[in-house]
């Protein structure tokens, strides 16, 4: 029983450890009628990367779970948590999702992530001009900086980039309340929401604003009570960055909106959004673009929606434009 339960230990780390160095973001298992697909996320593209018998593929899953403290016997609601791991002397994050498919069989994703793997905001924008952009929105003392976009278009890794922006070149005090803590990084105080502990994100937020923070980062709104909880903390006088999935900075709107805050709300808070899309370089690497929407612009936004009247925004800087521009211009750009 020891040595099959060995056996399981070793398939799993070999599994993460191919991942790596293929340099995948995620890790799907997907079952299939005669076992499980094995498959690797690569700038923003599935790769067939073998399959597993179903026994396998199940007690792998089990031990997957159980790394991530999730409830190993649940197999019939979704579920999500994290763990860490030292591979090749690197430390990494392991985000794992769980979800219920048909015959009892979960389907499984593992997003990779290297610990304090941060690029700077030069190094992040391809323009120069988004870069100014981040600063100048990273400089205000209040409101809302949300960053949008489809999920694999690199939202977390921008985000990382701003609180680092904030922490090492604006010298803030910067707090993070995350569900989960997807990636461990020495320079901020990381809290991570647990609703059966009680930690909820209204409960986080209130021991947050006790360490007199002057930056807060949500991990991402995803529904009504954390999207109240980023406008309370903007309004009562701090910089809160989070993410949203959504289209664009329009749909970012409406989608808060969804969620139950107010035009008004809005317009009183945020301060800049951006949206981004993942472009591949001629090297193979990925590269992001962005559409930046603040100042005069956002108050035409919010202008705009609260009078149910059709939103305009320069064609050059809407996010299917600079997609098109860079995608057009990645061989020169890159060569």
């Amino acid at each position: 029983m020891e040595m099959r339960t060995n056996l399981i230990e070793i398939k799993c780390f070999e599994l993460l450890e191919r991942a790596i160095f293929n340099d995948a973001t995620d890790i799907h298992l997907v079952p299939m009628r005669e076992g499980y697909d094995v498959r690797f996320k690569k700038n923003s593209k599935l790769e067939r990367a073998g399959t597993y018998p179903p026994q396998l593929a199940t007690r792998m899953i089990s031990f997957y779970k159980f790394l991530s403290s999730l409830d190993i016997s649940d197999k019939r609601k979704p579920q999500s948590g994290s763990f860490h791991k030292k591979v090749q002397d690197k430390n990494y994050s392991f985000r794992v999702s769980t979800i219920p498919s048909v015959h009892m069989k979960e389907s499984v994703v593992i997003r990779l992530q290297r610990h304090d793997r941060i690029l700077p905001l030069e190094k992040l924008c391809i323009d120069p001009i988004w870069e100014q952009k981040f600063r100048y929105a990273t400089q205000e003392q209040q409101g809302l900086i949300i960053v949008t976009g489809p999920t694999g278009s690199g939202k977390t890794t921008t985000i990382y980039s701003l609180t680092a922006h904030c922490v090492n070149h604006l010298e803030r005090h910067v707090i993070t309340l995350e569900d989960p803590v997807e990636n461990n990084h020495a320079h901020l105080l990381q809290i991570e929401v647990n609703e059966r502990s009680g930690m909820t994100y209204a409960a986080g937020l209130k021991a947050i604003l006790r360490h007199s923070p002057d930056v807060i980062m949500i991990g991402e709104i995803r529904d009504a009570e954390t999207a109240k909880t980023a406008v309370a903390a903007a309004l009562t006088g701090h910089l809160v960055l989070t993410t949203v999935h959504s289209k664009d900075p329009e749909g970012c709107f409406y989608r808060l909106m969804d969620f139950g805050i107010t035009s008004e709300e809005l317009r009183q808070t945020i301060v800049c959004i951006s949206a981004q899309r993942l472009i591949q370089k001629k090297d193979g690497s990925a590269g992001v673009v962005f559409e930046i929407v603040q100042g005069n612009l956002l108050e035409t936004i919010a202008e705009s929606i609260s009078k149910g009247e059709k939103v305009s925004i320069p064609r050059e800087i809407k996010i299917e434009s600079v997609l098109k521009k860079y995608s057009r211009q990645t061989e020169k750009t890159y060569g």
